[in-house]
């Protein structure tokens, strides 16, 4: 099972900051697509219902036309190199409740990075 793993040098990258979801939503739909191709990545994130594919999605797109306009990649060898979701900030608000109570509202953004490679 110990198979070699190929070296991918590093094509284009692409990032999108303070998105208004969580990281963790995120991380699951990163997760789905890092280490595959680029077609497939697609693919899997035009079908899936998850609330982040929108956002991958146009992310990945970006970091494809990046890799075509700066270096003139090839797209059917491109891979999925890394893919990263950092927590971005947090906007707090209050939510009245009863009896002059109030609850803090926390609105989470994130950081999201997508590495393409080339095999």
């Amino acid at each position: 099972m110990s198979a070699k793993k190929r070296e991918m040098k590093e094509v284009s990258k692409a990032s999108v900051r303070r998105v208004r979801i969580s990281p963790q939503k995120l991380r699951l739909v990163i997760n789905l697509i890092r280490g595959k191709q680029v077609d497939s990545a697609l693919q899997i994130l035009q079908f899936s219902p998850k609330k982040g594919c929108r956002i991958a999605m146009k992310l990945l797109q970006s970091a494809i036309a990046n890799a075509k306009d700066h270096t003139g990649a090839d797209v059917d060898n491109l891979w999925i190199k890394a893919g990263y979701v950092d927590m971005g900030r947090t906007i707090k608000s209050i939510m009245p409740r009863a009896k002059g109570q109030a609850d803090q509202i926390h609105k989470k953004s994130s950081h999201m990075t997508i590495v393409l490679g080339e095999k």
